[in-house]
């Protein structure tokens, strides 16, 4: 999907990209939550997700019973995952609403749909249908040349995931679709070189090697699945 695709038509206003990048970048450092102009849609609240929550999350455990979290694979003891009820919705969603709001936990504080346009990564998945439909929906703008280069940046991390990802080390390997679509936003700096004068980035093509370590860091983090 082109800029002008994304720009194309009726949808839903996602932004200025470079503004929604930097706000998306902090975010999933944990220096900020993202701001989601959800409205009254709870797609990521009825599709099928695991929610991980980190053992700092204190808040966060003391709201939720502990017959609804369960150990997560792969991460070191503590790490928790909330997970689904039989029809795929959070427990902790009642009424249509979150009832723990105002202590959710970080992944549901930090998840934006929009970074599957961003990536152009499709969700495939059946149980997500819902979060398809509403990133489908999104519409950035580009009005400057950093806009257009960051977005190209994300989309030439996104290849490079999909394309060489037999370059990386195991680990390293996105495995969902929206793991490739965090690591592609996550990543994307490592394809941009910036003018030390004028400040105007241009897409670069970065070692593999390099990538696979900022990737193995990146990964000791987690998120929804």
């Amino acid at each position: 999907m082109t800029d002008c695709e994304l720009t194309a038509g009726s949808g839903l206003a996602a932004g200025d990209f470079s503004q929604w990048l930097t706000q998306m970048a902090a975010a999933m450092r944990g220096e900020r939550g993202s701001e989601v102009p959800c409205g009254d849609c709870t797609a990521c609240c009825t599709s099928s997700q695991f929610v991980h929550i980190a053992p700092d999350e204190t808040d966060t455990l003391s709201h939720i019973p502990k017959e609804l979290l369960f150990a997560a694979p792969r991460l070191a003891r503590g790490h928790k995952l909330l997970g689904y009820d039989d029809r795929g919705y959070c427990p902790m969603l009642i009424d249509g609403a979150c009832s723990i709001y105002a202590h959710r936990p970080r992944t549901c504080r930090t998840y934006d749909c929009r970074v599957f346009p961003a990536a152009g990564v499709e969700l495939d998945d059946d149980d997500k249908a819902l979060i398809a439909g509403q990133a489908r929906r999104w519409r950035f703008s580009f009005p400057g040349e950093n806009d257009r280069a960051e977005y190209k940046a994300v989309r030439a991390a996104t290849a490079f995931l999909r394309d060489r990802a037999s370059e990386l080390p195991d680990e390293a390997r996105p495995h969902t679709s929206t793991e490739l679509a965090v690591l592609a936003i996550a990543l994307s700096e490592a394809f941009l070189r910036r003018d030390e004068r004028t400040g105007i980035a241009a897409v670069v093509d970065p070692d593999p090697q390099a990538v696979g370590v900022a990737i193995t860091r990146l990964r000791r983090g987690s998120g929804p699945s």
